[in-house]
């Protein structure tokens, strides 16, 4: 499933073309891609919209829409979940077999510039993917917790939540209700920066390592970001973070700080990857 990093970059990807385009129409290939309002009642009411932003919350993608006419805002948020993607693919198009969201564009919104016809195109081979069309965004992203580069996201802010709750540490920090937008990968290497082992209580945690953690959460993503986020199936496509990766999927391998072996567990149902010796348990 796509992170923060790789939702962070296909929203930088897309919003250079897609801002200033006026949807033509929607075709809605799979309906239960749509979560909210009715097919019928989305179709009617996206026409026309044109798009002023690209942006993001946690691991939602937001296409901010605006009537060009009323001035009225509101949003299509998508989530990929495990396998889907947006793609703008130009000219008159053949769908294909894992299409579930066409919204057909008008062309180059650039001054001085006309192009071709575009598409943009919600792709889900598994169908997990969901659309929400609303003017109401907190309906749906409202019991998210804070995003980790946002200011209110500080060593005291983590050590008294952590310190609220009496949780294995790995699943907490990937409920997105406590804090928004990680997922395995970020939270293994965070944990392994910060030298703390995903089974350790939360309540446990020390104000230095509550610090540690915060200051490693916000390194690895930047870092993800900047390298357009991690390719490891064929799913999400482009990035370069998975060559330098420090613990997640290097089961056997050995540990970047100290040559240990990296072990791979299982926490929560999920694959979770530590050095034993920089991680260890107390």
């Amino acid at each position: 499933m796509p992170e923060l990093p790789e939702v962070e970059t296909i929203a930088r990807t897309l919003r250079p073309e897609l801002v200033g385009r006026k949807i033509l129409s929607a075709d809605l290939r799979w309906p239960r891609t749509l979560a909210a309002p009715s097919p019928q009642k989305f179709k009617e009411q996206v026409r026309g919209l044109r798009i002023t932003g690209v942006s993001r919350r946690a691991k939602y993608l937001i296409i901010e829409l605006e009537n060009p006419k009323t001035r009225q805002a509101c949003n299509l948020i998508i989530h990929l979940r495990m396998s889907g993607d947006l793609i703008v693919r130009g000219g008159k198009i053949n769908p294909e077999k894992h299409d579930r969201l066409i919204l057909s564009l008008d062309g180059n919104p650039s001054p001085g510039r006309r192009g071709e016809a575009q598409s943009l195109v919600f792709n889900d081979a598994r169908k997990f993917g969901r659309a929400w069309f609303t003017n109401r965004p907190q309906e749906v992203l409202g019991k998210l917790g804070p995003e980790p580069f946002s200011d209110g996201f500080t060593p005291q802010w983590l050590y008294e939540n952590l310190h609220a709750r009496h949780r294995r540490l790995k699943p907490l920090l990937l409920d997105q209700s406590f804090l928004a937008g990680l997922g395995n990968i970020y939270t293994d290497e965070s944990l392994h920066i910060a030298k703390l082992h995903p089974l350790a209580l939360s309540d446990s945690v020390k104000p230095r390592q509550a610090a540690a953690l915060r200051d490693a959460i916000r390194s690895v993503l930047e870092e993800g970001i900047r390298r357009n986020g991690a390719s490891i199936d064929w799913v999400y496509r482009g990035g370069g973070y998975q060559n330098y990766f420090r613990v997640y999927d290097r089961e056997g391998r050995s540990c970047v700080v100290c040559g240990t072996a990296i072990e791979k567990l299982v926490v929560g149902q999920r694959g979770t990857h530590i050095c034993p010796k920089c991680q260890k348990l107390r």
